[in-house]
């Protein structure tokens, strides 16, 4: 759920910004994603990433690539909008659905390739930062979840100051 937190972060943070300044936020939003590809394209283009590993890391490396150029297209569009279509939601929802899977199978193949550690190491430590980027971003949104439906459920519950004495 990485990409998925990646573009709920970037939807948020460009709702802080009047109208006007969110093609300022463009240019940070691109800044950050020439940074963030860098050194998913650097172990790419690395040799010894495609021949050593017998484990399907590799391949991994090249989906969460896909999905971060489809995270930046979803980004933009959703910080450019405003209202957001609900069709755009739909598929922000879904996007984060396709990003769980994603880091789920990273996660696992992470976990059954540590003889890659030795062999393709810049690989594998990047997979390895990656499945706990995912872990921890799923759980952000389980949280954020958590609360959300606290909210609907009790929704003066948080803003009784009866509670709090």
């Amino acid at each position: 759920m990485l990409h998925h937190f990646l573009v709920h972060a970037a939807f948020q943070t460009s709702r802080w910004l009047p109208r006007d300044q969110r093609l300022k936020f463009q240019i940070v939003l691109f800044i950050f994603v020439v940074l963030f590809l860098a050194p998913q394209f650097y172990i790419l283009s690395r040799p010894k990433s495609s021949r050593y590993c017998e484990k399907p890391l590799l391949n991994n490396l090249i989906v969460f690539i896909v999905f971060s150029f489809i995270a930046t297209g979803l980004a933009v569009a959703l910080t450019l909008t405003d209202p957001v279509p609900k069709s755009f939601r739909v598929a922000f929802h879904s996007f984060g659905l396709f990003t769980f899977i994603q880091g789920l199978c990273t996660f696992i193949l992470t976990l059954n390739a540590p003889q890659c550690a030795n062999t393709t190491t810049e690989l594998y430590i990047f997979s390895l930062v990656v499945s706990w980027a995912c872990i921890l971003s799923t759980v952000f949104f389980l949280v954020r979840g958590g609360l959300c439906l606290i909210h609907r459920l009790f929704p003066h519950w948080l803003r009784d100051t009866s509670l709090w004495g």
